[in-house]
């Protein structure tokens, strides 16, 4: 077995996942590689003292998509040898990953230090903000080699940019700059390389500041506000406000404010 796909790191209320395969460029190759990313995140997930989760990958790129390789050999995350078995091989391997981190309630920063291509331009897009380093290249580039984004890009790509740039860059399937990627709010700032990671933690520890529990909360509702309507959320904001309400940290909040002190929140 190679060295893990994935490494975790905890700092404070911080979680740093750091893809580890520099030499493939990061790309998600197997469904073990799967495994490790969904587990990494169901991990920090699980933990009432996490706030925030920073992704980013190690070496030059952010993620290089898929293996071609083992998508030429019919050998992983890709096809196999019947169009029924590589409809389950992406059900049970890849598309894991967009349903985790579309429900998982951590707030989830990309911190884009290189290319990320095709699967690796989703994975970025699936977290809530996106840091990229200058320099990097970002492209929905499955048209390239005669597929589809098979792991939900094509819900999350217009999500992020709007329908008609993820039109765009879907049908062409060309890169855009990191300067490109900031003009259309693909990303949210452009650092120089060496700075992502740090650019990245500097913001996950600003947001780790605040109530953990309530950091959730406010996720949710974002995700939730998404696809329903107004009423719905309105009902779903007074629930999770009269959870809010209830939390020790609230109370420190509002100690905190009244006694001119900075809050010390623990979570619960």
């Amino acid at each position: 077995m190679n060295q893990p796909y994935v490494r975790y790191q905890k700092q404070g209320r911080v979680v740093t996942l750091t893809l580890d395969r520099p030499a493939l460029r990061n790309a998600i190759g197997s469904h073990d590689d799967c495994a490790q990313l969904v587990a990494a995140v169901e991990q920090a997930a699980a933990d009432p003292a996490v706030a925030v989760l920073v992704l980013t990958g190690a070496g030059s790129a952010f993620c290089a998509g898929g293996d071609l390789a083992a998508m030429r050999a019919r050998d992983g995350i890709g096809p196999l040898d019947s169009p029924l078995a590589t409809r389950n091989n992406y059900r049970a391997g890849i598309q894991r990953i967009p349903e985790l981190l579309w429900n998982c309630e951590l707030p989830m920063i990309a911190a884009i230090n290189g290319h990320a291509i095709g699967a690796g331009l989703d994975l970025a897009c699936m977290c809530d903000l996106r840091i990229a380093a200058d320099g990097a290249k970002l492209a929905s580039s499955f048209v390239k080699i005669g597929i589809v984004p098979g792991d939900g890009g094509a819900y999350f790509l217009p999500r992020a940019v709007g329908w008609a740039k993820a039109a765009e860059m879907m049908f062409t399937g060309e890169p855009i700059s990191a300067q490109e990627a900031l003009a259309c709010g693909l990303v949210s700032r452009v650092v120089a390389p060496e700075q992502v990671l740090a650019e990245a933690l500097g913001l996950a520890e600003r947001i780790a500041a605040n109530p953990p529990q309530t950091l959730r909360l406010a996720k949710r509702l974002l995700r939730e506000a998404q696809h329903a309507r107004l009423s719905e959320v309105l009902q779903l904001s007074a629930a999770f406000q009269a959870l809010a309400h209830e939390t020790a940290d609230h109370r420190e909040a509002l100690d905190a404010f009244f006694d001119k002190r900075s809050p010390i929140f623990t979570g619960q």
